[in-house]
């Protein structure tokens, strides 16, 4: 029992992981159709950037909260930038072009910023500092520390925050009129390019911030750490319905779960032989299985049909 919970309690954190990289899939999915592949590369640049940031004021003896909301706020603003040129530079001029050349440039932009990373930050693996407290929880026998707690609460709020600005605000208003009619929102006095452009800030936002959760709840920070966990949170985002917000949140928190149950019984039911990387092979069983049985997703896929 108490290992089924400790599995529990690291799918939760992991696929909260998942469900913040999943956001940002589809807020940029829902407003222009477009799988932006290099996503996950964004993450890696936020935890990079985190990481220079708290390597360059760690010997000025501030507390490690208050270097956790500088590295976290610098990885915003240089993923958002990033974002930003990303889409008027690779993405823009290819809006109205076959969807399969803004897809391979996509891709193309993820080993671009894999092979700069590396030149830049080298390609050994490097520790990211200890920040907050070590302090360990106990529930009903597993354990759940600072950093993983801090995970679950981020993600529950920015579900909550997303949601607000989306159905709630003119901005989200804004949105949801260009993925309806970019041409219907222009007569309506909306500049679809500023809305595109914002929406893939927030989804630099997001990648910001789960690459300096992800860092700091593994430990380290790679130029290709941020592959992996961008390729999974697509499968989590089409898993929950690509486009819907909500879909993406249990999307990715179910992967999560599954995962971790997997990983911890696989290793457990064969005595080390298969071991947790098989967990890798679940993210893809679980994308396999929901393309073939239910293609729209958990939620359902939500978006709008253009005229």
């Amino acid at each position: 029992m108490e290992t089924f919970i400790q599995q529990m309690i690291n799918g939760l954190v992991l696929g909260s992981i998942y469900a913040l990289i999943a956001l940002g899939y589809t807020m940029v999915y829902g407003v222009i159709n477009l799988i932006n592949f290099a996503h996950g590369e964004v993450l890696m640049v936020g935890a990079m950037t985190a990481w220079t940031v708290v390597t360059a004021l760690s010997e000025l003896g501030w507390p490690g909260w208050m270097l956790m909301l500088i590295a976290l706020l610098a990885a915003m603003v240089v993923c958002s930038v990033l974002n930003f040129l990303i889409e008027k530079l690779a993405y823009r001029p290819l809006r109205n072009a076959p969807r399969l050349a803004p897809l391979i440039t996509a891709m193309g932009m993820s080993l671009l910023l894999q092979t700069l990373a590396m030149i830049l930050w080298k390609p050994s693996p490097k520790p990211f500092p200890l920040l907050l407290d070590a302090e360990l929880y106990h529930i009903g026998g597993a354990v759940i520390n600072t950093v993983q707690i801090l995970i679950l609460v981020l993600t529950v709020l920015t579900l909550a925050g997303l949601m607000f600005l989306v159905n709630k605000t003119r901005v989200g208003r804004a949105m949801r009129a260009t993925a309806e009619n970019p041409k219907a929102a222009a007569l309506m006095g909306v500049n679809p390019d500023t809305v595109i452009s914002f929406t893939f800030i927030v989804g630099a936002v997001l990648a910001a911030l789960a690459g300096v959760m992800y860092a700091a709840n593994l430990g380290t920070v790679e130029h290709t750490m941020g592959f992996l966990p961008g390729l999974k949170a697509f499968t989590a985002a089409v898993f929950g319905g690509i486009g819907n917000l909500a879909g993406a949140m249990v999307g990715g928190v179910l992967l999560g779960v599954i995962e971790a149950l997997a990983a911890g019984y696989s290793d457990i039911l064969t005595n080390g032989v298969i071991g947790s990387d098989y967990k890798n092979v679940t993210a893809f069983i679980v994308l396999i299985l929901v393309l073939t049985l239910r293609p729209q997703g958990l939620l359902g896929e939500r978006v709008a049909d253009r005229a």
